[in-house]
């Protein structure tokens, strides 16, 4: 059976400071899903554990007590609104939660791609060129997946986000000097502990002739047996508009059934 688009579990409110949105209301993203016919949301807005030290002064106001300010989430017969976070990985690769509030939240989404982050998520060195990046985006995956981590409710988010190089000429190339042999081991090891692939809806906006190298690593960990879950890593309601949409190509150019569905 062809993979239905029933989630979205990586979306920001206002309380993420990317977003600070007065409209992107847990409401909104309630009614988000009503209307898409979603039978399954998660909130994830970033979060940096207070009790972990080496927040960066941008992640320090993203403590518990402010993004556990959303809750009680609202819920309708209709849809399972979940509590969870997008925590971060640094340069040194710490964490941003600690194993004491694993269980505060349903989902965790762990990105590795946040490489915009220069000196808190990677080092001079590692942004030196696309060659360089494609290391640390290798060295970054590897380290989540050696961690202590509940992996039934954690996803690696946006693999191919955009936020990898500077340029898009970077970007794809990038993308092309990962290599093939570490794609695999990675992928074959996320499968082996039931950690969620992200199909994130922003990086699923790529130009045809640029599908083949986006979607690479998306094809290599499908045949490796990775579960694939869906995120518009929306932050304003504009995002939630065509979030579904762009979902649903990426499915299908991946032909992603069922069976490759992370359930939590």
């Amino acid at each position: 059976m062809k993979y239905i688009v029933d989630h979205d579990l990586h979306i920001h409110s206002k309380l993420s400071s990317c977003s600070g949105d007065s409209e992107q209301t847990t409401e909104r993203i309630l009614r988000y899903a009503e209307e898409n016919g979603l039978t399954t949301v998660c909130l994830t807005d970033h979060f940096w554990d207070e009790t972990v030290e080496g927040a960066s002064k941008w992640y320090a106001s993203q403590d518990y007590a402010h993004i556990s300010a959303a809750k009680p989430l609202p819920q309708s017969d209709k849809v399972r609104f979940l509590f969870g976070c997008e925590t971060e990985l640094d340069r040194f690769l710490t964490l941003g939660v600690s194993k004491e509030r694993y269980d505060l939240f349903d989902f965790i989404v762990i990105p590795t791609t946040h490489f915009h982050m220069k000196r808190f998520t990677i080092s001079d060195e590692e942004a030196a060129d696309a060659r360089s990046r494609a290391n640390v985006w290798v060295k970054r995956l590897d380290a989540v997946l050696n961690m202590d981590l509940p992996f039934h409710k954690v996803g690696v988010a946006h693999l191919t986000c955009g936020l990898i190089a500077p340029t898009r000429e970077e970007y794809l190339e990038v993308l092309r000097l990962i290599p093939e042999k570490e794609m695999e081991r990675l992928f074959y090891k996320a499968a082996s502990l039931g950690v969620g692939i992200e199909l994130n809806s922003d990086d699923m906006r790529f130009a045809d002739e640029e599908a083949d190298i986006v979607l690479r690593p998306y094809r290599i960990a499908k045949a490796c047996g990775c579960k694939f879950y869906c995120g518009s890593d929306a932050h304003h309601p504009a995002a939630l508009d065509n979030a579904k949409a762009l979902l649903k190509r990426g499915v299908e150019l991946l032909d992603l059934q069922e069976s490759d569905k992370m359930r939590i």
